[in-house]
């Protein structure tokens, strides 16, 4: 029972993180671990595709090894999380100030975060 919930927990973990891509203010790195760590305890398959995802694997074992994500990862992530904030405040929050402002103060702390990883080549 436990090994079938690890499981379904890691592709949640694994479907949140794809999200996370594209919604800034979703993180990826963490689902990304939280997925290996789960299908590690319960799945050898899962993990060991994971780990071998050309893209995804890459990614998890700097992560994992150092503590760093690549500078690219790090640039797109701030292109995508500002182009999508800046539309947001103002074209979708246009009017409803404090609901922009709480976005710009979001926007800022996940660039912070993201500012303080330590990067990777």
């Amino acid at each position: 029972m436990k090994e079938k919930f690890f499981i379904a927990a890691g592709g949640l973990s694994l479907a949140l993180a794809v999200v996370g891509v594209f919604v800034p203010v979703l993180p990826t790195t963490p689902f990304l671990l939280l997925a290996a760590w789960l299908w590690l305890r319960s799945s050898r398959k899962l993990h060991d595709w994971l780990m071998g995802h050309r893209r995804l694997g890459r990614y998890i074992k700097d992560y994992q090894e150092n503590r760093a994500v690549p500078v690219r990862v790090k640039a797109f992530a701030l292109a995508f999380l500002w182009a999508s904030m800046l539309f947001c405040i103002f074209c979708v929050l246009a009017g409803r100030t404090w609901l922009q402002v709480v976005l710009l103060g979001i926007a800022l702390a996940v660039t912070l975060h993201i500012l303080l990883l330590k990067s990777s080549k």
